[in-house]
């Protein structure tokens, strides 16, 4: 019998010519799926999925300098807030993902906890997050780029992202950047794989490096992270606004389930990798974030919360080996913008296959050569690029397609620990597979600390997307007069929903 909340599609046709399943296919057909896309991904290749989402160099080069102009030095211990805030929302999915590994993971775990009307939503919701994610990650080339060559700069000649000609060229370069990660995700799963997993070595080596160089090259001791600077009273809020930066990197840790259908061992190896990429990102960021601070030449002068880490290699290490460093930092932007194109994919492939979207027979066509879904990646990255373009029109967009983007996330996140929370609380079992994992281990387990861990998860969610959606002028609309940048996340959020609802009624229609 089906669980509550259970989707499944069509049972593979009489005529069908594949070879015998494996462990993997056997497991998944027990949730009503069959085995399309290829498995060719090992752990490592499954904890750089995860890892290169998260991407610690694109997101905290990308929001260093606005964490430090609201919160100073001590903007510093938000860091480890947000990290154990996340820690437990990455532990709740580390029990899904050994229970449920199936490709669009957020979409299966919410629809399989809850009802398949509450999925659909966390699912969309998820999808459009993803989109921005990818326009947002895209746009971080203009942060690097400009500041290792001039020539990078081919629109004005300020290449600050929040000014007019500095907006213009990071959709230039995005664009760029999208055409290239399409091409890379339509080709084949190995393709991809060996890009990525080439790509987090060069960034966790890079990270490595930067630390050691920062922390070894310092201006002032540790105790400065106590101190709030200039700022005075009223800190806390200020503290809650660069909170942004922790939380705007802190996320994709899923990507690891989202591509459990591509992974061998999928119940073994995406928990340990979802969490695995959580901690080495939240060890990793915190020390190049603690290093960029003590390694300033200034903290008063203007220049770190304007060009943030990049201004601290350049001017402590020189031009050449600041470029070659930041040159790591752009392979970290491309990579990402590939890893999370190809989550993104693969949700948008899990909702089509079962019917949740328009085209789906189209969107959930896998290809027999290659083993992957390629409408999906094109989709993606023609809708990112879309999203991008927003910042042509106004170079404030540039922070709330960042802030939106992630607010969408953590709301598809708390729609998947929500349910989880009530189940526990009416101590229901979480469900899924059962048993041993493929190595006849014990499937990964919370035990007797699931409950205080789940309800950690949601409060913090909850709490963070609230913080980070409310319409803040002095974070949204800093020059004044565009009452439509400040309410910028709340109005795509209410359309996101609008439209969810629209798209769920026609869909629910045609499906009668």
């Amino acid at each position: 019998m089906s669980e509550p909340g259970a989707v499944h599609t069509l049972p593979p046709s009489p005529d069908d010519t594949s070879p015998p399943a494996s462990g993997d296919a056997i497991a998944l057909a027990s949730f009503g799926y069959r085995q399309q896309l290829h498995r060719r991904l090992g752990r490592y290749a499954s904890f750089a999925a995860g890892f290169s989402f998260i991407s610690v160099l694109t997101t905290v080069f990308q929001f260093f300098a606005f964490g430090f102009s609201f919160g100073g030095a001590a903007f510093f211990w938000t860091w480890p807030l947000v990290l154990l805030g996340q820690l437990a929302v990455a532990a709740c999915f580390a029990e899904l993902a050994a229970r449920y590994p199936i490709s669009g993971a957020v979409y299966q775990w919410s629809t399989r906890l809850s009802t398949p009307t509450f999925g659909w939503f966390a699912g969309w919701l998820m999808v459009i997050g993803q989109i921005v994610v990818v326009s947002a990650a895209a746009l971080a080339l203009q942060v690097v780029l400009p500041s290792i060559w001039s020539g990078f700069q081919m629109v004005g000649g300020d290449p600050n992202p929040t000014t007019s000609s500095g907006a213009e060229n990071a959709v230039l370069l995005g664009l760029v950047l999208l055409v290239a990660t399409t091409l890379v995700n339509v080709v084949d799963i190995r393709v991809m794989s060996l890009v990525n997993s080439i790509g987090v070595t060069c960034e966790l080596i890079g990270i490595a490096v930067m630390s050691v160089l920062l922390l070894t090259h310092t201006d002032r001791g540790p105790g400065v992270v106590l101190h709030t600077g200039h700022l005075g009273g009223g800190y806390l809020g200020l503290f809650l606004i660069a909170s942004f930066s922790a939380a705007y990197v802190l996320v994709g840790f899923d990507s690891a389930g989202e591509m459990s259908e591509e992974t061998r061992a999928p119940s073994r190896t995406a928990p340990r990798t979802i969490l695995g990429a959580v901690v080495a990102a939240g060890i990793g960021g915190g020390l190049v974030i603690l290093g960029g601070i003590l390694a300033a030449p200034s903290l008063t002068d203007g220049n770190l919360a304007g060009g943030g880490l990049s201004y601290v290699l350049t001017s402590r290490f020189g031009s050449t080996l600041g470029r070659v460093l930041l040159a790591d930092v752009a392979v970290a932007v491309c990579v990402a913008t590939l890893a999370i194109q190809t989550a993104g994919a693969r949700m948008v492939f899990s909702m089509a296959r079962d019917g949740q979207l328009p085209g789906s027979r189209r969107l959930a066509a896998v290809s027999d050569r290659t083993g992957t879904p390629n409408a999906p990646a094109v989709v993606v990255g023609v809708l990112a690029a879309a999203a991008m373009s927003l910042s042509f029109f106004s170079p404030s967009a540039y922070l709330a397609l960042g802030t939106t983007c992630i607010v969408l996330v953590y709301l598809a996140y708390a729609m998947v620990t929500g349910p989880m929370l009530l189940g526990r609380l009416r101590r229901r079992p979480i469900g899924g597979r059962e048993g041993l994992d493929e190595a006849g281990k014990p499937l990964f387990s919370l035990g007797r600390w699931g409950l205080p861990i789940n309800v950690l998860a949601v409060v913090y969610g909850v709490a963070m997307a609230v913080n980070l959606a409310w319409p803040r002028a002095a974070v949204y609309d800093p020059q004044g007069g565009h009452w439509y940048l400040q309410w910028f996340t709340v109005l795509f959020l209410l359309a996101a929903a609008v439209l969810g609802v629209v798209a769920h009624r026609s869909r629910t229609r045609a499906s009668a």
